[in-house]
C-alpha cells in the first residue's frame, strides 16, 4: 500500500504530510504521559518485528497479486495507539528514505493510510472493545480488515484528488483495492490476534528478545523467499492502467525523485544486508524516540 510520488501530487501530498506531522506531535505528547524506560526494549523489538513482517510478501491465490502485513493494529495492540503511531512513522520513513519504498512526496499519505487509520480508528473503535469482552483474536481480525479497507479507500481518494485516477477508473479502482486487501486484512488479523494473545501472557522481556530474533530471521533469510508478484496496490493500478495519469510533470516531483535516488542507498546493495541494516536503523530511530519521550516524562514527573 506504499504510494509512490507518481501517484500523489504536491496539492495532496504536502497537506497530508502536515497532517502526519501534527498527528505525530500529538502522539508524542500523549505517549510521554505514561512512558517509562522499561518500555524501551519492547517498543524497539515490536517495531522491528513489524518492519520485518512488512518484508514478507505472500501470494494471494488466483489473483496474480501478493500482500504483506502492514502492522498498524498489531503495533497499537501491543504498544498503545500513541507509541504505535510513532513507530509506524519511523518504519515508513526508513522505507521511503533508505529503500525508496513509497515516495517522499507521498509519505504523509502513507503514514495516514497505514498508521493513523489503524491506530486512531480501527484500534479504539474495534479492537479495544472486543478485547474488553475477551475476544482479542476476533477483534484483531475485524480491526485489521477495517484498517486495510479504510486505508485502501483512502488511497483511492488521494489518487483521485491528485488527478492520478481518471473519473472513469475510480469505481473500478475502488472495487479492486477493496477486494484485494480483504484477504490481506484477514491474514494480518490472524497474525495480530495470535501475537496479541501471546504478549498478554508471556514475559515481556523474554518476548522482546524473541521478537528480536524472529525479526532478524525474517529480514535476513525468510524475506528472500517472499513473493515477487505485484502487491495489492500495484496489482490494482495495473488492472486500470488506462485510467492512470502519472503525476510526473510537477517540479517538486523531479526534486523529490532525484533526492530519493541519491539517499536510498539500501535499495542499491545486497538485499540481505539492506534488510538487516534497515532493521538496525529502525531500532536506532525508535531508541532515540524512546529516549526523548522517557526523558521528558521524567522531567514532567519531577515537577
Amino acid at each position: 500500500m506504499h504510494l509512490g510520488n507518481g501517484i500523489i501530487c504536491p496539492v495532496t501530498g504536502i497537506p497530508m504530510l502536515a497532517v502526519a506531522g501534527v498527528t505525530a506531535f500529538y502522539a508524542y505528547k500523549k505517549a510521554k504521559k505514561d512512558f517509562s524506560k522499561d518500555k524501551i526494549l519492547p517498543v524497539i523489538s515490536i517495531t522491528g518485528l513489524v518492519f520485518a513482517l512488512q518484508m514478507i510478501n505472500f501470494a494471494i491465490p488466483s489473483t496474480g497479486s501478493s500482500g504483506h502485513i502492514v502492522g498498524g493494529v498489531l503495533l497499537a495492540a501491543l504498544l498503545g495507539p500513541y507509541a504505535a503511531f510513532l513507530a509506524m512513522c519511523a518504519i515508513l520513513l526508513v522505507h521511503a528514505v533508505f529503500f525508496a519504498d513509497g515516495g517522499l512526496l507521498a509519505l504523509g499519505c502513507n503514514i495516514f493510510n497505514m498508521g493513523f487509520l489503524a491506530c486512531f480508528v480501527a484500534y479504539p473503535l474495534i479492537f479495544k472493545p472486543m478485547e474488553k469482552i475477551n475476544k482479542p483474536v476476533s477483534g484483531a481480525i475485524l480491526a485489521s480488515v477495517a484498517a486495510l479497507q479504510l486505508g485502501a479507500f483512502a488511497v483511492v481518494i488521494e489518487g483521485a484528488l491528485s488527478g492520478s485516477i481518471a473519473m472513469s477508473g475510480i469505481a473500478g479502482f475502488t472495487g479492486l483495492m477493496q477486494a484485494i486487501h480483504l484477504p490481506i486484512g484477514i491474514v494480518e488479523g490472524v497474525v495480530t490476534g495470535i501475537i496479541a494473545v501471546l504478549a498478554k501472557y508471556a514475559d515481556i522481556k523474554k518476548l522482546s528478545y524473541a521478537f528480536g530474533g524472529i525479526s532478524l530471521l525474517l529480514a535476513g533469510i525468510i524475506s528472500q523467499y517472499a513473493s515477487q508478484k505485484p502487491d495489492g496496490l500495484e496489482w490494482s493500478l495495473l488492472n486500470i492502467s488506462d485510467s492512470v495519469v502519472a503525476q510526473t510533470q510537477w517540479q517538486l516531483f523531479n526534486i523529490t525523485e532525484a533526492l530519493q535516488t541519491k539517499i536510498a542507498i539500501l535499495s542499491q546493495i545486497n538485499p540481505i544486508a539492506a534488510n538487516i541494516t534497515g532493521l538496525l536503523i529502525v531500532g536506532a530511530a525508535m531508541y532515540f524516540i524512546c529516549l526523548i519521550i522517557s526523558r521528558n516524562t521524567v522531567k514532567e514527573n519531577a515537577k
